[in-house]
């Protein structure tokens, strides 16, 4: 045992003090190149420090004002300027939600991004760093908060979206802002206006922005046994001003509309990038990530393309902009396609119920914690980028090997008051 431990000790310090000698990097050729990457501001800053990268930047910029793909690339300075820039952390810089220069962040990204793909895209890369983490503790928080593993009795008699408001009462922060969004949302400006609707967005971005999830997602995402409970979860974000209209636009349309603004625009192409309906995961989710596709439908409140529950039915969760198909003429199929990634999109079907029963997602094919709802079998289309990881390979040859050794050598044998707005 002693002889094992030893090889054991001198193989991990062999294999450390090679990965330090040479520089590490991810293993096969299409990989070749790959750097970390960086936020944009921060690229933005490495590239004006750098004479060529500054000025070949500057000259992208004027390549892509105005003008289509194939032009720019028609033109030599401007393929010059591209190819420069690919070797520059301005191509790979990625965003943080949130992040204290989010816009400026999101300016930058586009200025490079856009026009460099052939026509509009159905789905969009994401601009933002992908998430890595999961909701496992708010989950439980959720459970605690929503009866699960209580007295059934108890549970069923509880309205969880009620409770998710008083805790946000007991929370300076998310009272403070709750307390801002409803105010602004309900005060009408005139007989013909029922509210500033610009402003009510605002507040709401800065609401499920500021405030943790451990808050918003009670609130949006609470489980109801009755219509009283869905019809609060569907008022949470006063939808009279913030969501419905008059008349609902074509989706396209308002997609459209959401893609003339930076950070409307980047956060769609997240929600395309973590709720995308995908048949080869357990939860039709990319990756299997909850957080992230809750976290991108939250972002989206707040914007031309907010999403809501439709209706205040307990049992059958389904959301939807305020939009149609109707007069989307030969493009009623992507149209379809487009609104369907909303209301009939298991995915995120499956994240609002597992956060509602107060259960992460397990990945082991043993004992599920609930029935998740499977994509329809489409053709396969391309994916968006998958994170990224520097992260080598020594960890785990290391470990096995070492595993393997001690094996032979050892064979012997886990109450306030809700506002009063909502009522």
């Amino acid at each position: 045992m002693i002889l094992a431990n030893a090889f054991c000790l001198f193989f991990f310090l062999d294999e450390t003090l090679r990965s330090l000698a040479s520089p590490s990097s991810p293993q096969g050729p299409e990989l070749h190149g790959w750097r970390p990457p960086v936020d944009c501001v921060r690229a933005n800053e490495l590239c004006a420090a750098e004479s060529n990268c500054s000025s070949r930047y500057r000259t992208l910029r004027q390549c892509l004002a105005g003008r289509d793909r194939n032009t720019m690339l028609a033109n030599k300075e401007c393929q010059a300027a591209l190819e420069v820039l690919q070797e520059s952390p301005l191509y790979d810089c990625r965003c943080k939600r949130g992040m204290k220069k989010e816009l400026q962040c999101l300016q930058i990204y586009w200025s490079i991004h856009l026009g460099l793909t052939e026509g509009e895209e159905f789905y969009e890369a994401s601009p933002y760093e992908p998430v890595t983490a999961r909701l496992s503790d708010i989950f439980r928080l959720a459970s605690i908060f929503s009866g699960t593993g209580a007295d059934p009795a108890v549970s069923a008699k509880s309205n969880h979206c009620l409770d998710a408001a008083k805790a946000c009462n007991l929370n300076d922060n998310c009272k403070k802002l709750r307390s801002s969004y409803i105010s602004i949302c309900n005060r009408e400006i005139s007989p013909t206006e029922r509210c500033n609707r610009r402003k009510c967005h605002k507040a709401l971005r800065q609401f499920f922005d500021r405030v943790p999830s451990e808050y918003t997602y009670r609130m949006l995402f609470c489980s109801c046994q009755d219509q009283a409970c869905a019809e609060r979860r569907r008022q949470t974000i006063l939808p009279s001003c913030s969501y419905e209209d008059k008349e609902k636009p074509n989706c396209l349309e308002l997609r459209s509309l959401c893609r003339t603004d930076h950070l409307c625009r980047s956060r769609l192409a997240d929600f395309h990038a973590n709720c995308r309906a995908s048949y080869q995961t357990l939860t039709s989710c990319p990756t299997d990530n909850y957080q992230a596709c809750l976290g991108s439908y939250a972002g989206m409140i707040g914007f031309d393309i907010t999403p809501n529950y439709v209706d205040s039915s307990p049992t059958g969760i389904v959301v939807s902009p305020w939009c149609s198909c109707r007069g989307s003429g030969n493009m009623e199929e992507e149209c379809e396609k487009f609104l369907k990634d909303f209301t009939e999109n298991p995915c995120l079907r499956n994240a609002i119920q597992a956060f509602g029963n107060g259960t992460d997602v397990n990945l082991s094919p043993k004992n599920p914690p609930f029935q998740a709802t499977q994509a329809p079998r489409i053709d396969k289309t391309p994916s968006l980028p998958d994170d990224l990881s520097d992260s080598t390979s020594l960890g785990t040859s290391v470990i096995s090997t070492c595993t393997s050794v001690q094996v032979r050598g050892h064979s012997s044998g886990t109450g306030d008051t809700e506002l009063g707005q909502l009522e």
